[in-house]
């Protein structure tokens, strides 16, 4: 049985507050989210997804088809940095494409996302 050596440093486990979404900030001070506002993140709509192989994707010419996993009329995913967080329908709005947003992923589901 090892005793314990008085010159080496004791260590003990970390502790930490709650760090989920209704988390106070630090020291009970409001969030700045002006620190955050004009970092840059990638913005994409889901319209499905498929898997294949590259003998597969590599016949792929003009014109053809790639069927998708989600039918014509379900809503498509948007995603911020691959992480969906909110679900829409395709608009067309002065010949542009559009998405209106028909549902928002809560606070809690994003954080589950996180990391």
């Amino acid at each position: 049985m090892n005793t314990p050596d008085p010159k080496s440093p004791s260590v003990a486990r970390a502790q930490f507050g709650d760090l989920g979404p209704n988390a106070p900030a630090g020291g009970g001070q409001e969030v700045n989210l002006n620190l955050i506002l004009d970092v840059m993140v990638t913005l994409s709509l889901e319209v499905g997804r498929v898997r294949m192989s590259v003998r597969d994707l590599l016949q792929l010419a003009p014109g053809a088809i790639v069927e998708l996993n989600r039918l014509a009329n379900e809503p498509l995913d948007v995603l911020v940095n691959g992480v969906r967080i909110a679900r829409g329908e395709l608009v067309v709005v002065d010949e542009k494409f559009g998405i209106r947003l028909t549902d928002v992923v809560s606070a809690a589901e994003r954080m589950e996302h996180i990391g």
